[in-house]
């Protein structure tokens, strides 16, 4: 019986406005809630973003935000973990000698702290996973130790810039989640890991949850799921990874999918 139903935003979850169809999500959370289904969001979105994504239904779901390094419940941080302000200064410092084009976001507790100087149209791009956005003139002004460092470059050069991280393999956790993005979370933390923590605190086993997902990024946390679902627009890994494979995002296929398999077990 499934007791935990989680799923990757981006690319699997919300369409490709970065929205969901709120009626039918309405009527998905009465199905889980019907069944005593925990429901978690799965994101490197800022938690407090989630939180605005999802309006009254927040403080009752699960939100594994920020690269999962932080579970947030009702309004209460279960879990978090930190980078070493010295380790993420030295990994800024690297990012920033390797380009100038693209986009470092260096996340503190306090907020998503990017330089000022980056373009309008950038600074729009973070808030839509950051609602707390620091702006700074230089990274060495943050005192503060760091929830997760990510890069966004808009030309897609991550896996290029990837190996200059080398390095810092033994200090932090690295994936490029595609070729516009790379994570940068503390040691051994990934989706996989936060989620296995989230189960341990719940009570419920691989075998009891339902994950969705769509990039390089999802691969742990559908290796803690033995109900595990791809998008149809995953690449082509994840769905190899995946037991099954499921619609669109633009299909709203994560939760007809959950309507479909929850009123089975009802």
């Amino acid at each position: 019986m499934i007791k935990l139903i989680i799923s990757d935003l981006d690319g699997t979850f919300l369409n490709s406005h970065g929205d969901y169809d709120r009626e039918l999500f309405a009527k998905t959370w009465g199905n889980m809630s019907a069944c005593g289904i925990h429901f978690a969001a799965c994101t490197g979105k800022q938690c407090e973003r989630v939180e605005e994504l999802f309006g009254e239904y927040s403080k009752d779901i699960w939100i594994v935000g920020d690269s999962a390094t932080r579970i947030k419940h009702n309004g209460e941080f279960a879990f978090q973990s930190l980078i070493e302000n010295a380790s993420g200064m030295a990994i800024i410092n690297t990012l920033q000698e390797v380009s100038s084009s693209h986009v470092i976001i260096a996340c503190t507790p306090e907020g998503a702290v990017v330089r000022s100087d980056i373009s309008p149209h950038l600074k729009d791009k973070v808030r839509r996973s950051y609602t707390r956005m620091i702006e700074t003139e230089d990274f060495s002004t943050v005192k503060s130790d760091f929830v997760k460092i990510t890069v966004f470059d808009e030309q897609g050069n991550c896996p290029q810039t990837r190996p200059h991280l080398s390095p810092f393999e033994d200090e932090v956790y690295i994936v490029v989640s595609e070729a516009s993005w790379i994570d940068i979370a503390g040691y051994g933390v990934h989706k996989g890991s936060t989620v296995q923590k989230l189960q341990e605190i719940l009570g419920v086993t691989a075998d009891e949850t339902m994950a969705f997902g769509d990039g390089y990024n999802d691969l742990e946390l559908l290796v803690q799921a033995d109900y595990s679902f791809a998008m149809r627009n995953a690449f082509e890994e994840v769905k190899t990874a995946a037991r099954f494979v499921t619609g669109t995002n633009d299909e709203s296929a994560v939760m007809e999918t959950i309507n479909r398999i929850v009123v089975l077990q009802s």
